[in-house]
């Protein structure tokens, strides 16, 4: 019997109020401190106060974190989950979010998502909210998610580009990506923020489920407007089978894991009539999305026709946001797919001090025992240009650097 959350969003969304009522519906707070501490990331911290809006009780997610000197891109974004201890489930759907979001804001001011400066919703508590509501969800066993219409509020918003129109730009980008349904709503107030977009465009399908509710939680928001200002969800179960297409990650159900982590789905197509820089983004862009893997291989086809097989992994949940990338970024009229069996070693980012400066390395192991580590190239890579040292001597140095401290 699946276990189900519905977010009620009658007075929208945001990260915190998201947070807020997983907290409110029976979240250990210690045990998300203990998720969000594997980001490895220093001066945040999170603390709940009960509390009231208008006439309904609930929860208030109190998010600390210092302002950040420098905006951060997705790519930023991306090294800091990738870097965790996370699940792989749960990195890849909170960069799934992240994506979205750059996304979104790409479209706005026209420019590709990897040169968005996230500006608010790259902040630390930004990064501590997605995660939050991500691992949230895993540990609370919801196996499917589902949000109702939206409020979108009127007026305007101050953010680091001005005044922004209610709804903000971006929220309409995410919510017109994801075929969200919204409700008329004229308070003079931000309902709906990014973030809470986001979540939602990443996470949701947009309906109410049948369901046994077994509880229910409120998350307050920040301001005490004059109807409550709070996100309600309820959690529940079914008997019907989980669907594919809206299961939260890392859930603890076996047909889940399985889809997600042993039988990825392969796409491929073969291309003969698009410049290799295009297909090079193409596969930029999968990655960024969330694809376990993609690459370019040379091919002929008839008539000896040269070509390119473009090829990529991508976890289940992903296939028809993949799908949809390749036919919008490449030539290809089709597409050939298939469920792919494989066998997946324990893998563990580790950091290391050098003399140069820190280093991720990969570390291998396979049933209990250790199989090597691979430093990771971007650390390497920025070491030997800033040092101006050769590529291999950097690696060299990575390795040797780990074998001392995992001989300690």
């Amino acid at each position: 019997m699946p276990n189900l959350i519905y977010f009620d969003c009658f007075s929208g969304i945001s990260g915190d109020m998201a947070l807020g009522a997983l907290l409110d519906a029976g979240l250990s707070l210690d045990a998300l401190r203990a998720e969000l501490a594997k980001l490895q990331l220093d001066g945040w911290s999170v603390d709940t106060e009960r509390g009231m809006r208008r006439y309904l009780s609930g929860t208030r997610a109190l998010v600390h974190a210092p302002e950040q000197a420098t905006h951060r891109h997705l790519s930023d974004v991306q090294s800091i989950i990738d870097a965790s201890a996370l699940a792989p489930a749960l990195k890849q759907r909170a960069i799934q979010v992240f994506t979205l979001l750059a996304e979104a804001e790409g479209q706005v001011h026209g420019i590709p998502a990897g040169q968005v400066h996230f500006h608010e919703v790259g902040a630390l508590d930004a990064i501590i909210d997605i995660v939050g509501v991500v691992a949230g969800l895993a540990l609370l066993g919801i196996e499917e998610v589902y949000a109702s219409a939206l409020p979108l509020g009127t007026g305007w918003t101050r953010a680091a580009h001005g005044a922004l129109p209610l709804p903000a730009p971006a929220v309409l980008a995410l919510l017109a990506g994801a075929h969200a349904p919204t409700i008329s709503d004229d308070t003079p107030f931000e309902l709906v923020t990014p973030t809470g977009a986001a979540l939602l465009a990443g996470l949701a399908e947009f309906r109410r489920p049948p369901m046994r509710i077994t509880r229910v939680g409120y998350g307050l928001g920040a301001r005490d407007l004059e109807r409550p200002n709070v996100l309600r969800v309820w959690l529940g179960t079914t008997d019907r089978e989980p669907s594919a297409e809206n299961r939260a990650p890392g859930a603890d159900n076996s047909q889940f894991s399985i889809l997600n982590s042993q039988f990825p789905i392969l796409l491929e197509t073969n291309i003969d009539d698009q410049p290799a820089e295009q297909l090079a983004y193409a596969i930029e862009q999968l990655l960024a999305l969330g694809a376990l893997d993609a690459w370019l291989t040379p091919i002929q086809m008839k008539k000896g026709r040269a070509a390119t097989l473009l090829s990529a992994l991508v976890p289940a949940e992903l296939e028809a946001a993949a799908v949809a990338l390749l036919m919008r970024e490449t030539s290809t009229l089709g597409l050939r797919r298939r469920a792919i069996e494989r066998h997946v070693a324990e893998r563990e980012i580790v950091a290391v001090a050098t003399p140069l400066g820190p280093v991720r390395v990969k570390r291998k192991r396979w049933q209990g025992q250790e199989m090597g580590a691979s430093p990771e190239y971007e650390d390497c890579a920025r070491l030997a240009r800033e040092h101006g040292l050769p590529l291999r001597e950097v690696y060299a140095l990575a390795l040797s650097k780990f074998k001392v401290t995992s001989d300690e």
